[in-house]
């Protein structure tokens, strides 16, 4: 086992399947599809649903954003959840996303070190707060920088997320003054047209197999520009 990165194109079921054997799953999920049911019939329909018909007993271990596309890997037995689970926890999970911001982001590389919290209570929304808000750490660096026919300023970044808070790399780049485009929750005007969907994407994730301990690195690119 090792680095596992295939270019498949996301099938009309809303994944690829970038890796399977006897104790994990590995797929690239599209944008717009649940990873795990939401509150309501209407939202019965997600990722986990979907794979459970070839994958019986496929169950999840971390989740991606309705909206965010890429790598997410599932556990098909109980005793690889649990290790599964326990390495995200204890942030042994490598992680690492591509997405496109608004504006030139100035600096090559930086960190972002803000708190968050739920911005209030039943709301989807995260927010900054200094006082009450759980310690988040993300560290970016510049892909390229260019502009629409339009001239709109857009920016790709890679992001490494240090914590696994809800929204965080949303909010972080939100924060420093260059929303992700397509954010229909956190963009505004320009940047939330600019294109017609999130564009974020967990592009690898690096961990040990729960089984074997082989070190794992299953990647998939943005399909977004």
């Amino acid at each position: 086992m090792g680095a596992v990165s295939v270019a498949l194109p996301v099938t009309s079921l809303g994944y690829s399947i970038l890796f399977a054997d006897s104790a994990i799953v590995a797929c690239d999920k599209a944008s717009g599809l649940l990873s795990v049911p939401g509150i309501g019939p209407e939202k019965a329909d997600c990722l986990v649903a979907r794979l459970q018909v070839d994958y019986p007993g496929a169950r999840i271990v971390h989740r991606l954003d309705r909206d965010t596309s890429g790598v997410i890997v599932l556990a098909r037995d109980a005793v690889s959840h649990r290790t599964l689970s326990m390495a995200f926890e204890a942030r042994e999970v490598e992680k690492e996303y591509e997405a496109l911001v608004a504006g030139h982001v100035a600096r090559e590389r930086g960190e972002v070190d803000l708190p968050l919290r739920k911005e209030a209570l039943g709301s989807a929304r995260q927010i900054v707060h200094h006082e009450e808000g759980k310690p988040s750490f993300t560290a970016y660096e510049v892909l390229e920088r260019g502009r629409d026919a339009d001239g709109f300023a857009w920016t790709r970044v890679r992001l490494l997320p240090r914590t696994g808070r809800s929204h965080q790399l949303r909010v972080h780049m939100l924060a420093i003054g260059h929303p992700i485009l397509g954010d229909d929750l956190y963009a505004e005007g320009a940047a939330r047209t600019a294109r017609t969907r999130l564009c974020l994407h967990a592009c690898m994730l690096s961990f040990a197999h729960p089984v074997t301990g082989a070190a794992m690195r299953i990647t998939a690119p943005a399909q977004f520009a």
